[in-house]
């Protein structure tokens, strides 16, 4: 855990301690990455849902990682058991549902928004 993802640098805080939106975006990326080698080419996922409880503060230099478990498929549907942990103890936990798409059509989808 570095300064740049500290409440204060992120401004979700005024304090020097790992953000919660740094904590977010490492429970997505680890669920990304999780599945992503089983997926076809040209799929990918999308975030769509977080219920996640950050339930201890961690300082700046101690080592933040994420680990998730895949609960349910329900045919695109995935969900995940997420725990977040620092070098001393949990520090998060909850769920994080994501669907899986198709990468081009869901770009395509996202970029048709701008006419």
């Amino acid at each position: 855990m570095t300064l740049e993802n500290c409440a204060k640098t992120m401004g979700s805080g005024a304090l020097e301690v790992f953000a919660t939106p740094a904590m977010i975006a490492l429970i997505e990326e680890t669920c990304w990455k999780s599945v992503q080698p089983e997926l076809a080419e040209g799929e990918g996922t999308v975030g769509t849902k977080l219920d996640v409880a950050h339930i201890a503060s961690t300082p700046v230099g101690l080592r933040v990682w994420c680990e998730s478990e895949l609960t349910e498929i329900d045919r695109r549907r995935l969900v995940f058991k997420v725990e977040v942990f620092d070098e001393k103890t949990k520090i998060g936990e909850g769920t994080h549902e994501r669907f899986i798409i198709n990468n081009e059509k869901f770009f395509a989808k996202a970029e048709a928004k701008k006419n």
